[in-house]
């Protein structure tokens, strides 16, 4: 049984300007099996997508939900998929 999902989230705060990608980025590698980037939007908000295994992805959206990101986490939006592919490591786009 193949366990691997598509995570895209939406987090609202002041989450740019302050390294949240980047930090998004050392936290995809650092949980490991995560593929997919991390984007500052026009709006505010940063858009993170992220393919693997489900329990990679959901300690992922734990730590964008946690106390432990750069900046102000208001509120984060979640939606999850079957993946796509395509991604070549966890980029800062």
């Amino acid at each position: 049984m193949n366990d691997d999902v598509r995570l895209v989230a939406w987090v609202r705060g002041q989450v740019q300007g302050v390294g949240f990608r980047w930090f998004t980025r050392a936290t995809a590698l650092e949980i490991g099996g995560l593929s997919g980037f991390a984007l500052n939007l026009a709006d505010g908000r940063v858009q993170v997508v992220a393919e693997g295994p489900r329990t990679a992805c959901g300690k992922l959206l734990d730590w964008l939900e946690g106390d432990d990101t750069p900046g102000r986490v208001d509120g984060v939006t979640e939606i999850w998929d079957t993946p796509r592919g395509g991604y070549d490591g966890f980029a800062i786009r």
